[in-house]
Order: structure tokens, then C-alpha cells, then sequence
């Protein structure tokens, strides 16, 4: 079933209380998504010439300042991190190519759950309220905020199965439903280039977003020609560094509401989920139409 939540700042004077509006939101969602939850924020930017990336381990005492210190050592570029949880985010002056090469090279035990100069992607298995909890979602400060709360019902229950995927820089997307043709397109893929750590159909389509961008399409124009291409039923939202969209298939069988003020646009699988912010009562609040792309971003 699974349950899909986004928040977009227009007002940059809430960006840091980004997290306790979030939380309430993501929560609501734990009786469409019990067994994992996650979700990618944009904030604390690097500059040009620096990469973020967002590891994993199971272990929550794994070593992530001898890490630093070997890519210090090895590459000579400057390196920051900080540790949430079994999370930690690294700040690395060097590309994203070169520092994703380094990892899979020397520490292939670490998951790379984003890389970019804003996203920052935290997920893991349990309730809601304990991925919540257990990353300070509620402390946190950021522009925009997509989660996700899942109800596995294709796959194992695992972290790396959940969502949100990101397969670009400042790219990720979580997903309500089910692609039929995802096989097919993860072939397809792989024939050009790309590779996949999940079986998931959601990384699958995050996958197929980060070709189309590759190839010179917009955000806009990717999911276009995301629609001609999958099959299925689906509710889509996706995190850019400068904002997200929301889509929907063309048959619009899976739940979604879109809200508006002055302040933010929020989007959930169900209303219940926007109760809790600021001015709701006064909102612009509507279903998403069926093939209908509706982004928003940052000039």
C-alpha cells in the first residue's frame, strides 16, 4: 500500500523548523506503511567543488572518522562529516565521481544512500515514529522534504529495499504502487550503463529519470517520457535540489492531495496527513489529475 509525504518551502523563513512540520506528516502515514520509512531532505548546500554524500552501516559503532582519515589519506582532499544514527554525511572537496570511486573501491561495506550538494536520504526499518525518533527528524532544517512509509509487499523488509531512492546527484523519488514493465526497463538500463542494488521497481524508475536528465531532458520532459514508458499504477514524488513534482499515472487509482498557501505547497497519499500544518484550513487543497506533472522549484 505505502504512503507517500512532501513538503516544499516557499517561505524560506520556516526552513528551520522544516523537520517538526515534517514529522507529523510522515507519521500520519504508518497505517499504509509499517515496516520501513524514510525520507531525503535539501539543505546545509555544499559549494561548487564539493560533493555530500549520505553512507549506511549496520553497525552503529563503525568507524566513520578512520574512513575520513583514509580518504584524507589516499586522495588528499579535505574531508568533513558529522553521524546521525548508523548514518553518517560526508563533505568531500572532490567530484562526485571521484568520491563515489572511492568507495566502492575501499569501503564497499558502506551503502551510499545519496550523493550531491544537497540531499541528504535517511531511511531504515521500523515505525515511522522510530525512524523519526531515531534520526531527529524534528531538528532538523531544510528547503524541501519528501518521505516515504512502506508496506512491503513484493519484496523483503529490508533498509536498502526502502524508500527513498536515489540513483543522481540531488536526485530521488519515492513511489506508491507498482510498475508491471520494470523488469524490461531494468534491462533496457543496464544495457546502457546503469546498475541497480535493489530489486526494487522504484529504483528502477529513479534509475530511468537519471538517464532521461543524462540526456539533456528537463524534469518536466523526463517525466513525460516516463509516462509513454511505464506501465502500471503509480504515484510518484520526486526531489530535485531545486524543488519536487508530483505524478500521477494515467489511470490515478493510487491516493494523492496536493495543498497550496502562501508558505508551502505539501503533498500526501491522504489528507489526514496536512492536518497538522500552519494555515491548512486555508489552503488551496486538490486531487492531482491523472498524467498530470505539477512541479515546483526554486528560480
Amino acid at each position: 500500500m505505502c504512503g507517500i509525504v512532501g513538503l516544499y518551502l516557499k517561505n524560506k523563513a520556516w526552513e528551520n523548523k522544516i523537520g517538526e512540520l515534517f514529522a507529523p506528516m510522515l507519521i500520519a502515514m504508518t497505517e499504509r506503511g509499517p515496516d520501513s520509512a524514510g525520507f531525503a531532505i535539501y539543505g546545509d548546500e555544499v559549494p561548487d567543488g564539493m560533493i555530500k554524500l549520505t553512507l549506511h552501516h549496520s553497525d552503529l559503532n563503525y568507524n566513520w572518522a578512520a574512513l575520513a582519515e583514509k580518504i584524507k589519506s589516499t586522495l588528499g582532499f579535505g574531508v568533513d562529516f558529522f553521524q546521525n544514527s548508523n548514518v553518517a554525511v560526508f563533505k568531500i572537496a572532490t567530484t562526485a565521481e571521484i568520491a563515489l570511486a572511492f568507495m566502492a573501491e575501499h569501503a564497499p561495506e558502506v551503502i551510499v544512500l545519496s550523493a550531491g550538494q544537497s540531499i541528504e536520504i535517511l531511511k531504515e526499518v521500523g515505525l515511522p515514529s522510530k525512524i523519526s525518533e531515531s534520526f531527529n527528524l524534528k531538528g532538523m532544517k531544510g528547503s524541501h522534504i519528501i518521505g516515504h512509509t512502506r508496506m512491503a509487499t513484493e519484496s523483503s523488509v529490508t533498509m536498502a529495499g526502502s524508500h527513498p531512492f536515489s540513483t543522481g546527484k540531488d536526485l530521488c523519488l519515492v513511489h506508491n504502487g507498482s510498475f508491471s514493465n520494470h523488469n524490461r526497463m531494468r534491462k533496457e538500463l543496464e544495457r546502457i550503463g546503469m546498475k541497480f542494488e535493489t530489486e526494487n521497481d522504484t529504483e528502477v524508475a529513479a534509475g530511468y529519470l537519471t538517464w532521461r536528465l543524462h540526456e539533456g531532458d528537463t524534469l518536466n520532459q523526463a517525466l513525460e517520457n516516463g509516462l509513454k514508458n511505464f506501465d502500471g499504477f503509480y504515484t510518484l514524488a520526486i526531489g530535485t535540489r531545486n524543488g519536487f513534482a508530483v505524478v500521477r499515472d494515467p489511470i490515478s487509482c493510487k491516493p494523492a492531495v496536493l495543498a497550496e498557501t502562501d508558505d508551502y505547497v505539501a503533498m500526501a497519499s491522504e489528507y489526514q496527513a496536512l492536518t497538522t500544518l500552519p494555515g491548512i484550513e486555508n489552503a488551496k487543497v486538490w486531487e492531482p489529475e491523472p498524467a498530470t506533472i505539477y512541479s515546483w522549484e526554486r528560480s
